[in-house]
Parts: structure tokens; C-alpha cells; sequence
């Protein structure tokens, strides 16, 4: 069978602060900038989730990319959208909420979810002109 990757893109708003209690305010602020307001800020993401397998003889599917969508909006969606990353979300708990350390915490719920496909790449879109990959590599 012939191996494909689908990819379901998925939006969402959150606030955070970039913070690191290791270090202190000025370190802060001078590591972080903006992203370290006390106050907060926040982003419109846009999630990419791309998973890769061989197409079903029968559906012609890799994965039903409603099926796909439906589990990132119960697993991911329900549990950031307009909340506060650093607050609100339980798997974000003690991780400090930068987009590489989010992207990792989103493949961590979703790897596991996404049979008979394989969670591939999630991309994950900050801003528009900044994003983060992650294909489940770890150092």
C-alpha cells in the first residue's frame, strides 16, 4: 500500500508569559522582552497536525481527517483555546510555555491517539511569521 501524509490544520487563541523562575526579573526581561510581561500576552496559533500511514484499501483514507480533527479539538482545542497556558492547562503544568516546549506537550497527548496513523509533524504557527516543527525527536 502506497504511504501518505494528511496534514489537518486546527486555530486557536491563548495567553501566556515566557518566564523562567530560575532567573531573575531583569534576567527575565532581558532573556524574554515583551514575552515576559507580568500581564500577559497572547497569540492566534495555528496547529498543523500531519499524520502518515498507508491508505486503506477500503475508505481510501489514511486516517478520516474529521476523526483527526474531533480528537485535537477533545484533546488540545477544548483544553487551550482562550485559556492561559500557564494557568489553565493541565499539561502545561511547571513547563514554561514557549512554542517549542507547547508543540512537545501537544505531541505528547496526541502521539499516542492517532491510530492506525502516526503522528508525524505537528507544525505550530505563533505568528505569522514564526513557527515551530516537531517530529517527535528527542536529543
Amino acid at each position: 500500500m502506497p504511504v501518505v501524509t494528511v496534514t489537518r490544520r486546527l486555530r486557536f487563541n491563548a495567553a501566556h508569559r515566557i518566564h523562567n523562575p530560575a532567573l531573575s526579573d531583569a534576567e527575565n526581561t532581558a532573556m524574554f522582552g515583551k514575552c515576559n510581561n507580568p500581564n500577559w500576552h497572547g497569540h492566534n496559533y495555528t496547529l498543523d497536525v500531519s499524520v502518515t500511514g498507508p491508505v486503506d484499501p477500503v475508505s481510501g483514507y489514511v486516517m478520516d481527517l474529521g476523526h483527526l480533527r474531533d480528537l485535537v479539538e477533545r484533546e488540545i482545542l477544548d483544553k487551550v483555546d482562550h485559556r492561559n497556558l500557564n494557568l489553565d492547562v493541565p499539561f502545561m503544568q511547571g513547563i514554561n510555555p514557549t512554542s517549542e516546549n507547547l508543540v512537545v506537550a501537544i505531541w505528547n497527548v496526541l502521539s499516542p491517539q492517532v491510530t492506525p496513523a502516526r503522528l508525524t509533524r505537528l507544525r505550530l504557527w505563533e505568528t505569522e511569521h514564526n513557527f515551530v516543527d516537531y517530529h517527535g525527536e528527542s536529543a
